[in-house]
């Protein structure tokens, strides 16, 4: 069967993630296709929406194949600047989608998954989801984008996401700005219906207007004190030492989740998010991102978090091992201009 399912039903345009025993993980060849359809369906007449899910139980997508990342890294390759390249222009053609683009992002969104969803412009949780950028726990950075939905969450609910890893329950992702909408799971069937035979862009609304539902308690509300308190500094040794003196345990808790994480990728990502917060639009946050995402193919923590996460399920070794031993030179180089050249999204 093919990895990406592209079909025409109706006035919708749907894209279904189709490798469901990866978890609907996107390739560079999956990517493409994708541009392919939506650049037609813009110019269909006959199109009024494009709808993306994923196949399976388990959830829309769980990001990029990072087994193919972690073969590049063992070869020397440079495919993945190629897929990024490709990839994040998606993400940003998303963003500026002239047509009602909506993503039912049902169970497990991680990473890529979030970069194919989370810029549309209606994005629809259920109460199964479960959304996040993991990135720090593979020794790599929060990126599709992902600098630009962290830095722009309420306070520092974004630092928190970004530097733990931790995933949004539905609620979370509503207040953070990674979903604009909550429908049973059971509802997306009857949904897409509806946008098969919608001929207005008012009859695409009324038809995700008619399956909202209150998206139930947000854990990251109930605990924006001590998160707004201890992740505004500006350096990853500032935050853990206030989260480790902060009277509530769950900071404390939050501080020895974090030092699992690679500590390059930790500073590297805190400093993105902050470079992100002054940047004015989604662009200029892929552009930075594809800097960064580049330079990381030289670290020894993207190879070795692939093989902990996936490979051999073992216990990632980091180098540096420490927080302290990271310098600011470390990180700046990966903000540095990368020998495949710059990415340009337009203005």
């Amino acid at each position: 069967m093919s990895d990406l399912l592209i079909r025409r039903e109706g006035s919708l345009g749907h894209v279904t993630l189709n490798r469901p025993k990866a978890l609907n993980a996107i390739t560079r060849e999956m990517v493409g296709s994708i541009h392919a359809a939506l650049d037609a369906w813009a110019e269909d007449a006959a199109i009024q929406a494009v709808l993306i899910d994923g196949a399976g139980e388990r959830g829309l997508c769980a990001g990029g194949d990072i087994s193919a990342i972690y073969e590049a890294t063992l070869s020397g390759s440079d495919a993945p600047a190629h897929f990024w390249r490709e990839e994040y222009g998606v993400n940003a053609l998303i963003a500026r989608y002239p047509k009602p683009y909506v993503a039912i992002m049902d169970g497990i969104v991680m990473g890529g998954g979030v970069g194919m969803s989370a810029h549309g412009s209606h994005r629809i949780v259920t109460e199964r989801s479960r959304i996040a950028m993991p990135e720090v726990g593979i020794g790599f950075v929060p990126d599709v984008g992902g600098t630009y939905l962290l830095s722009r969450a309420p306070g520092e609910l974004g630092t928190y996401v970004g530097l733990t890893a931790s995933p949004m329950n539905a609620a979370d992702a509503i207040l953070c700005g990674f979903a604009d909408l909550c429908a049973p799971s059971t509802q997306s069937p009857a949904l897409i219906e509806s946008l098969r035979h919608a001929s207005t862009a008012v009859e695409v609304e009324t038809a995700l207007q008619s399956i909202h539902v209150d998206a139930g308690p947000s854990r990251l509300a109930a605990q924006r004190d001590w998160i707004d308190a201890c992740f505004c500094y500006d350096t990853i040794e500032e935050i853990l030492a206030a989260l480790e003196a902060h009277q509530v345990e769950d900071a404390r808790t939050t501080a020895t989740l974090i030092r699992r994480h690679s500590p390059t990728s930790l500073k590297i990502t805190l400093r993105a998010l902050r470079e992100a917060r002054a940047l004015p639009n989604l662009e200029r946050c892929l552009e930075l991102e594809y800097r960064v995402a580049v330079a990381t193919l030289a670290n020894p923590d993207l190879r070795e978090g692939i093989r902990a996460a996936v490979i051999d399920k073992g216990t990632p070794q980091w180098s540096p091992a420490r927080i302290e031993d990271v310098t600011d030179e470390m990180v700046a180089r990966h903000f540095r201009a990368p020998s495949s050249g710059d990415l340009h999204l337009g203005p």
